[in-house]
């Protein structure tokens, strides 16, 4: 199987004055469940670096796979892990919008291609 770091990046905007909510919540009860499941949290940045009282603040959190078959073995486990979308659901009045994305190094993506 091929080689190179995967990386998981989750951007969250947050509803006004929510995001240190957000932040201790994701901390307390997602991050145990997705470091069950093989990732490994690199960083949480919050944009800007203030904590709103009366706007929205981008919460970005960087995980990493070591491999592609890692990433496949984290995904594998958490599609039918029903109390992702139960987490989700119960933080929804912190969050207005949420995205994941996937990513590798550039020198990476040829081997990551070659399975």
């Amino acid at each position: 199987m091929a080689d190179g770091e995967i990386f998981v990046i989750d951007r969250v905007v947050t509803r006004p004055g929510c995001a240190r909510r957000f932040v201790d919540a994701y901390l307390a009860d997602y991050v145990p469940g997705a470091r069950a499941r093989g990732m490994t949290l690199r960083d949480i940045l919050v944009s800007p670096p203030i904590w709103f009282d009366d706007d929205a603040n981008v919460i970005t959190a960087t995980w990493t796979l070591p491999s592609a078959r890692a990433w496949w073995e984290m995904t594998w486990k958490g599609r039918p892990d029903s109390t992702l979308g139960e987490w989700w659901s119960r933080i929804d009045e912190l969050v207005t919008e949420r995205s994941r994305s996937f990513a590798a190094r550039a020198d990476d993506v040829d081997g990551l291609c070659d399975v």
